[in-house]
């Protein structure tokens, strides 16, 4: 009799490209594993995969967290800017 696995991808973006790397694992392997299984079919990248915080579409979690079949756990890069600081400085009006 066959194990259960669940099928997720793991992605990491830089400025210039988007990675995405398909990962068949067992079902009850924890963010931390899937990411491993992806490092491991993936090419010589500079990803931070050990320090890189890790979300699953967009939300924040820890590593130790088991993700459901179908999953895109998203390893984040640190933004540059705050996002809404940059949107507030943009709206600012000129001083004079």
């Amino acid at each position: 009799m066959s194990r259960p696995v669940k099928r997720c991808i793991v992605a990491y973006a830089t400025a210039e490209r988007q990675f995405l790397w398909p990962v068949e694992i067992d079902a009850g392997a924890s963010i931390a594993e899937v990411i491993a299984a992806a490092r491991r079919g993936a090419p010589e990248t500079a990803v931070p995969w050990e320090s890189a915080p890790v979300g699953i579409f967009g939300e924040l979690r820890e590593r130790d967290a088991v993700p459901a079949d179908g999953d895109r756990i998203e390893l984040y890069r640190p933004l540059e800017q705050d996002p809404r600081a940059r949107r507030r400085a943009r709206l600012r009006p000129p001083r004079r």
